[in-house]
């Protein structure tokens, strides 16, 4: 079995030249397995390519490559890399460590053969490093192919079945171990009829999946409905305390085991938007968890849990309700009831991947439980792969928030960090090119969470353009640096969030879910604008968190601007720290926005004379449409609120 080469796809971080300097090196390999063979394969044919070898003992090889537990498959992960007597040296106790070993050595080029280089042990931060893929296998009618998706179809379905393009999903494993995510559910959460008979009839589709994943260190997992024993089984229940039920599973998780043999695990959607759960029958959600966490327990697997749970038929006149209290008043009293291997999956903002939200206070109530972040890659708030926005800083600001004193949410994520992908079967993986900075970026995060993540993006960009001259490399870093930032610009202000197309989430709609039932509100009027989540006079969310947060977030005075409006009802001349009013805020960021994206379209016009035709073309066709939509985000914000407060700009720039 040779390197897979999908054709007609970009190599995205992993072209050819990246391999240069491995390549043209004597390589020695020792120890045996699936995975060792895997990093063999590799480089063998870069060696191939650039005029190195394999050696035998007893040579003298620039890269030694050696696992010390050839039994082991299954380890730490960890690898330790030194440099010493002209040998380049990388030890792994398994072979997952050993094929991150040798990524670490394409990342670094020639570097990992100039001079010496000290023994260094590098480990991930945590065990499990997970995407989930909202792919669907048949169409939906309303969702397509993949909910949430903006890179075409899906890499695993289409059309009601398995694709079966194994060297495309092989392809895929090896630009994910490149760097660093070891798992991958397959299917959407929102697990509709056809897609629940993959747990049982159609496990071998799964299993076809998982055999192309596997010789990268990636483990398969799948999205299942907490209601199977009635979809599947013809049971009358699906109540977890009812033996019959328990049953089922445990009959349902042996025949996966026994078609994938290093099954992950389960996802689960429950009691959430419409999905069946425990509280149809008076259970708790540790309840139904652990009813599936008892059933994987035999085997080593684990039930990650969502924590996405909140009221989506609310009364937008009730201002008591708060859909951002939710998660928290629903698993906090949960709290060590949860099984050692059942994970609570949480959300890393307290309502739905906005631009710019608090860090959700569940990841800092629930020490005795097992919590995974979970991020979205796929950027259904932030641009949808039609605009540059580099989540890098976004997630890095959360993994290292401290919402408890003794550990940031990088540290206190034991049960994991997962992010919704942003891939699909287009040939650039992601749609937007420049999108693959932020796949790349959220693995080597979850892998190390208190790196720089502008040193990611600096080898991202190495990676995937090797020998790029300055003016390239310095091009690429200005227009993804900063972009998360210049989104916020332009659309909801101060944490606010929302503001967009009801539905499919795309461009501006100020009131779009202003009076519906989804609790996503503004509450702007003449007076004002914002939520009042204050413990003394609105829905007691700030309360959730502890101290010092919890009294900084209370007060319109202590309140950080970028989250102003998402926890206090303001009016328009309130001046912010920055000494600016709201609503100049307001004019001015949205103003900025536009003519930021206008200069990193002119940037990216500027470089076409160093990058592949039909990938500038990508970028410079999704900046046009980034710029169209940026001009139609100011113009509607500004407009609303112009009306909203009567009070004009400060500077006479024309408000439409």
């Amino acid at each position: 079995m040779s390197r897979p080469d999908a054709a007609g796809v970009d190599p995205a971080w992993l072209p050819p030249e990246a391999f240069r300097a491995l390549g043209a090196r004597r390589t020695l390999i020792r120890g045996a397995g699936p995975l060792v063979d895997t990093v063999r394969r590799e480089v063998a044919d870069a060696c191939g390519r650039f005029g190195g070898r394999l050696v035998e003992d007893g040579g003298s090889p620039d890269l030694l490559l050696e696992v010390t537990d050839s039994e082991s498959e299954s380890g730490s992960e960890s690898f330790t890399f030194a440099r010493e007597g002209g040998t380049t040296t990388v030890t792994a106790s398994d072979g997952r460590g050993l094929l991150y070993g040798l990524f670490h050595v394409v990342r670094l080029g020639e570097t990992a053969f100039d001079g010496e280089s000290p023994r260094e042990t590098h480990r991930p931060a945590t065990a499990l490093r997970m995407l989930d893929h909202w792919d669907n296998v048949d169409v939906h009618p309303v969702m397509g192919q993949v909910e949430r998706g903006y890179a075409g179809g899906s890499l695993f379905w289409r059309d009601g079945r398995a694709r079966g393009e194994r060297e495309r999903i092989r392809a895929y494993a090896r630009l994910l171990a490149a760097c660093g995510i070891n798992a991958v559910c397959v299917n959407n959460v929102n697990v509709h009829d056809t897609e629940a008979r993959l747990l049982t009839d159609r496990i071998g589709e799964v299993a076809e999946i998982a055999e192309e994943l596997r010789p990268y260190g990636i483990r398969t997992h799948l999205s299942v409905t907490f209601a199977a024993p009635i979809v599947l089984g013809g049971l009358p229940t699906a109540d977890p305390l009812d033996a019959a039920v328990r049953d089922w599973w445990e009959r349902a998780v042996r025949e996966v085991y026994a078609a994938i043999g290093d099954f992950g695990g389960f996802v689960v959607k429950a009691d959430s938007e419409g999905r069946p759960g425990p509280f149809a029958y008076g259970r708790s959600h540790a309840d139904g968890a652990n009813m599936l966490a008892a059933a994987l327990a035999p085997y080593g697997g684990t039930v990650h849990w969502r924590a996405f749970v909140y009221d989506h038929r609310q009364d937008w006149r009730d201002r008591t309700m708060d859909r951002a209290r939710a998660a928290y008043d629903h698993f906090a009293p949960l709290d060590g009831e949860f099984a050692g291997n059942a994970v609570l999956q949480v959300k890393h903002g307290p309502m739905d991947f906005q631009v710019r939200e608090p860090v959700s206070p569940v990841l800092g109530a629930m020490p005795r439980t097992r919590l995974a972040l979970e991020v979205q890659a796929t950027q259904e708030y932030t641009g949808q792969q039609r605009h540059v926005c580099w989540l890098g800083p976004m997630w890095s600001e959360v993994l290292r928030f401290r919402l408890q004193e003794e550990a940031c949410v990088g540290e206190t994520a034991r049960g994991g960090i997962v992010a919704v992908s942003n891939v699909g079967d287009d040939p650039f993986w992601t749609g937007h090119p420049l999108a693959q900075a932020n796949l790349y970026t959220f693995g080597r995060l979850a892998w190390r969470p208190d790196a720089d993540p502008l040193g990611i993006l600096d080898e991202w960009i190495a990676l995937t353009f090797p020998a790029a001259p300055e003016r390239l490399a310095a091009g690429l870093h200005r227009v993804l640096d900063g972009s998360w930032a210049t989104y916020e610009k332009y659309t909801a202000p101060l944490g606010v969030g929302f503001m967009v197309q009801p539905g499919h989430h795309y461009g501006p709609s100020v009131d779009g879910y202003e009076y519906s039932p989804w609790g996503t509100y503004h509450f702007a009027d003449r007076d004002g604008v914002g939520v009042d989540r204050s413990a003394a006079t609105g829905t007691g969310f700030a309360a959730q968190y502890a101290k010092p947060w919890s009294e900084l977030y209370e007060t319109p005075g202590t309140c950080p601007d970028e989250l102003l409006l998402f926890f206090h009802h303001v009016p328009y001349g309130h001046v912010l720290h920055s000494g600016k009013t709201v609503i100049q805020h307001i004019y001015d960021t949205h103003f900025e926005g536009v003519e930021e994206v206008a200069e990193a379209l002119r940037v990216w016009e500027g470089l076409a004379d160093l990058v592949a035709p039909a990938r500038h073309a990508r970028v410079a066709e999704r900046f046009e449409e980034q710029l169209r939509c940026a001009r139609e985000w100011r113009d509607q914000v500004n407009s609303y609120f112009l009306r909203k407060s009567g009070i004009g700009d400060e500077r006479g720039r024309t408000v439409h």
